[in-house]
């Protein structure tokens, strides 16, 4: 218990950092969304802009430290107001609209991608040396693959020339409106079958390197020989005792690896033109949205340190060696 604490202490504090930062570092930089509009809508009358800043909170708010209360408030209610690009829409209702597209895609395809990895990363450390386990610098080529690359390539390949997956969107807008229903599930499926065999591709090798390697040490410990001494049959070796410790680096990865399928994949979400946080990320960066980046920003934050401290706790629950070295301290 005072290990979870002492952890959910230190995140406080380093989540109380990041919020100040995500401060500062907007209303450091040069202009404003304002100014941006203006900036692209050039027949617009001077007077507009100072329209523009009291429509959307923009300009002479007060003093800084007036400016941060309002912002902690804005962070503890998740309440960051109307969105300036996408008026009257507020960011909460675009963040709405995209993260599950995200979550959906990448936290499916990282899913995916670790349990093939690990699979295939158990085996190869239990047959060093065999087949599978020399097929590994073919895996990590592919990983090696810039997976914008390959993306452009499946889209040239399976999209273009074959026309056996669409080429990019989220769903066919033509036909479809988002909403629980089979036509727009499947659809909305087949669109996403590119950017996410793209993703596991390029992930695999990773959860399978790491894996073989934490196997190969793991099979000389002294209880995996004495299992296999007693006579077990190789799965019970395998599972429960080898597999069994080697899956706590390989855990602590994967929990890490779920904080960061919040932030999307830009690039990837990009050649595709998926929606999705990373894409919305994007367009606010190019237009100066510092309300949506902020937001974003948190999102992505908040979504790291939960999967650390849910790390931290599962090592010390199912890791009796953890458990014991945060009693003796």
């Amino acid at each position: 218990m005072q290990f979870i604490l002492r952890r959910l202490a230190f995140y406080l504090v380093a989540a109380w950092v990041a919020i100040t930062a995500n401060f500062f570092i907007p209303r450091a930089l040069p202009g404003n969304v304002v100014e941006a509009i203006m900036a692209k809508n050039p027949d617009l009358e001077p007077s507009a802009q100072k329209a523009l800043e009291a429509l959307l909170g923009v300009g002479n708010q007060g003093s800084l430290w007036h400016q941060y209360v309002h912002y902690l408030n804005q962070v503890f209610t998740f309440n960051f107001g109307p969105d300036p690009i996408n008026y009257p829409a507020t960011v909460n209702q675009m963040l709405s609209q995209e993260v599950p597209w995200t979550l959906a895609l990448v936290g499916i395809s990282t899913i995916i991608a670790f349990v093939i990895g690990t699979g295939l990363g158990i085996l190869a450390g239990w047959r060093a040396g065999g087949r599978l386990d020399k097929s590994l610098p073919a895996w990590m080529f592919v990983q090696g693959i810039p997976y914008f690359f390959l993306a452009l390539v499946f889209i040239e390949v399976l999209a273009v020339k074959f026309q056996v997956f669409p080429i990019g969107q989220g769903f066919n807008a033509e036909y479809y409106s988002p909403g629980w229903n089979w036509g727009f599930i499947s659809n909305a499926i087949d669109h996403s079958i590119l950017p996410a065999l793209t993703i596991v591709l390029t992930s695999t090798a990773g959860w399978m390197l790491q894996m073989r390697n934490v196997m190969v040490t793991t099979i000389g410990e002294d209880y995996v020989v004495a299992a296999q001494g007693k006579g077990l049959t190789n799965r019970r070796v395998i599972f429960t005792y080898a597999a069994r410790n080697a899956m706590l680096p390989q855990l602590q990865g994967f929990g890490l690896a779920l904080g960061y399928v919040v932030a999307g994949a830009l690039v990837m979400e990009l050649v595709f033109s998926y929606p999705g946080i990373g894409l919305q990320l994007l367009n606010a960066v190019g237009n100066d949205d510092y309300p949506m980046m902020q937001a974003i920003f948190l999102l992505i934050t908040f979504a790291v340190l939960v999967a650390n401290l849910l790390v931290d706790i599962v090592l010390v629950l199912v890791d009796p060696r953890v458990r014991a070295r945060e009693v003796a301290r």
